[in-house]
């Protein structure tokens, strides 16, 4: 459990400080009229999604260490006021619950020995995290209605980056005999 939780904090910081550090000045550059804190291109997300579905509710404690220094990072001291608390506990229990709750309605899409992953399923699991984790967090943080928008986008194309990069990656390391 130590080192699942190591790996995926350290992957979801990577992501963010990726997103954060070199997308969103990128993002600032083609869209400077997009005044906003979300990123176009949020990875965290796909981090988020992909731990809930190969660990299930290991995911929490495993994504915990790597959301609450994010939100340190990002809040200062305002991340233990009970809005930033929220949505810690928003952003690493709803990844987890909505594959629960597929599971329970019978779309199991839990990683099986002799099935294949599916990916298209992954990220209509994905949407409904970002839909949910989107509605919760900026309803805890008191956003406007156009950051959900932003947040949406955000995400999906994140998860999406993220699971082409990680293909590649993977595809690369089979073709080297690694």
């Amino acid at each position: 459990m130590i080192q699942e939780t190591g790996i995926v904090s350290l992957a979801y910081l990577a992501a963010f400080f990726v997103t954060f550090e070199i997308l969103m000045p990128v993002q600032s550059i083609f869209f400077p009229e997009f005044n906003n804190q979300a990123s176009l291109l949020f990875l965290p997300h796909g981090v988020r999604v992909l731990s809930a579905w190969l660990l299930g509710w290991r995911s929490v404690l495993a994504l915990l260490p790597g959301v609450f220094i994010v939100f340190v990072y990002s809040a200062g001291d305002l991340a233990f006021t009970p809005s930033r608390l929220a949505g810690i506990a928003i952003a690493v229990t709803i990844p987890a619950t909505i594959f629960h709750l597929l599971r329970l309605l019978g779309w199991d899409l839990s990683p099986a020995t002799g099935r294949r992953p599916c990916w298209p399923c992954i990220m209509v699991a994905g949407l409904l995290i970002s839909l949910f984790t989107s509605v919760l967090t900026n309803f805890a943080f008191g956003s406007a209605a156009e950051e959900y928008v932003a947040y949406l986008i955000g995400d999906v194309f994140g998860l999406f980056f993220l699971m082409l990069i990680l293909m590649l990656i993977f595809r690369s390391l089979r073709r080297y005999g690694v």
